[in-house]
């Protein structure tokens, strides 16, 4: 060997140990709480468990109110589009916000605790009634953006209740933050990404009772809907990246591939990555909520405000996963699917985002993959925090094979829709509406199709881990 390859390759060796030394002194996982926060952080977890068992009985009910003689069976008359509105809010906004009050529970002090139940018993109120609506109400689905809605009273009152219990948690989180001082710990930093999603979800809030102010009253149905949760919906999203990038980290360290980031380092990027919410202001400022420009500016915010950290700190856990070994034992399997499913996931979501022309549906293929992203990465959490919230521990051979399933239907659900996409096949159309024409349309559309049943069989995997260990645990 050459010299100058005798000196490249010490300085590769020398770089692998340096960054192994990095990534094995910064292991980022959030202790536990015991007592009260404890069992607050549990019931957090079993709402969004339960918000999830709502929504797959909302997706057979979905089933059920297209079959020819069942249809009749239901109380309303458009019962798909109302099953679906709920499936939706349950699945997404049910389950992001638990997980939050979660992680927000974990990561704070003993402190306004009784705001915190307070929070946590508006947000179940609100989600029984929004669940209860379909049976009582008379119906009116609205398929707006980030949250369809019943355009009645009972589901408006439940989503209310909701929203109070969401502002509730999101404002106690801000005023009783765990203190991270200035020498940075691993802990510290999940604690400052944490409290960064906390200010962007408070964000979101003042958006939306903005928009509230702004939407004209003459408007109805889904124009006004569509405008008064524009803004709100595209900040929230900040909060639920930043969720995910704790729960990147956390992962990373808990499947035994440690990420070679420096607390500084770590924090300095959930920083910028929440730098960008605090163009909301300026946006509502700027222009009226119902100026096209209003609605441009929250999709560049989006597009573009969170790429600078997302990426950096997504690369860190790839190279950390590329670097590893396999996963140490059983119960680190499951961590490691979920991290690397959701970083694939994410990636594909986030790059579909630049792909989008018009009002094709590559559009819902970029946000499924995104919204799926985040829900795996809180799936593994999620199996990796049962046991220390003594809500017992889930069977490591099916949970290590949810996620693959779960992430690779939704991954094949993704590329169907931006196959079908390319060809100009619309969203929000469904049936003979959608005028498949060619063959590479129908191939696109079935490849969705198949997906879609993979992943909704990954989906109830998930719900059987969960609530098989769960019911083992009372046994015992």
């Amino acid at each position: 060997m050459s010299t100058a390859a005798a000196t490249r390759a010490a300085a590769r060796t020398a770089g692998r140990a340096w960054l192994a030394g990095l990534a094995a002194r910064h292991r980022y996982e959030l202790a536990v709480p015991e007592g009260e926060r404890r069992r607050l952080a549990a019931a957090w977890l079993l709402l969004g468990v339960a918000a999830l068992v709502g929504s797959g009985v909302f997706s057979v009910l979905l089933v059920a109110a297209r079959a020819p003689f069942l249809a009749p069976l239901f109380p309303a008359a458009d019962f798909f589009h109302t099953a679906l509105v709920v499936h939706v809010d349950l699945s997404v906004l049910v389950w992001f916000v638990a997980f939050a009050g979660l992680l927000w529970t974990a990561a704070s002090r003993d402190r306004m605790l009784d705001l915190a139940w307070v929070g946590f018993t508006l947000a179940v109120l609100g989600a029984a009634t929004m669940a209860a609506a379909p049976f009582l109400g008379a119906g009116r689905p609205v398929m707006a953006n980030y949250v369809p809605v019943l355009d009645e009273p009972v589901f408006m009152s439940g989503l209310g209740l909701f929203g109070l219990g969401f502002a509730a948690t999101s404002l106690r989180a801000l005023a009783a933050p765990a203190r991270v001082g200035l020498d940075l710990a691993p802990e510290g930093a999940l604690r400052f990404g944490l409290n960064a999603a906390a200010v962007a979800a408070a964000l979101a809030i003042v958006a939306l009772a903005w928009s509230w102010g702004g939407v004209p009253r003459a408007l109805a149905g889904k124009a006004y809907y569509e405008l008064l949760f524009w803004g709100p919906g595209h900040v929230v999203q900040f909060a639920w990246t930043l969720v995910m990038l704790v729960a990147w980290l956390w992962l990373a360290s808990a499947s035994g591939a440690p990420v070679p980031l420096s607390p500084r380092v770590a924090t300095l990027l959930f920083a910028i990555a929440l730098a960008a919410v605090f163009v909301t202001p300026v946006i509502y400022l700027a222009w009226d909520v119902t100026a096209v420009e209003h609605q441009k500016m929250f999709t560049w915010q989006m597009r573009f405000g969170g790429g600078l950290a997302i990426l950096p700190m997504g690369l860190a856990v790839v190279a950390a996963l590329a670097r590893a070994g396999p996963a140490p034992d059983a119960a680190a399997r499951p961590l490691r699917a979920a991290l690397v499913t959701s970083l694939a996931l994410f990636a594909a979501g986030g790059a579909i985002g630049f792909l989008i022309q018009g009002s094709d549906v590559r559009i819902p293929a970029h946000y499924h993959g995104a919204i799926v992203g985040v829900t795996l990465a809180m799936m593994g959490l999620a199996y990796a925090l049962m046991p220390k919230l003594g809500l017992g521990t889930p069977d490591a051979r099916l949970a290590a094979w949810q996620p693959w399933i779960y992430g690779g239907g939704q991954l094949l659900h993704v590329v169907g829709l931006v196959w079908s996409g390319g060809y100009g096949v619309q969203r929000k159309v469904a049936g003979a509406a959608q005028v498949l024409r060619t063959p590479q349309e129908i191939a696109g559309m079935a490849l969705m199709g198949l997906g879609g049943l993979v992943a909704v069989a990954g989906g109830v995997l998930f719900l059987v881990v969960v609530l098989r260990a769960i019911a083992r645990r009372h046994r015992s």
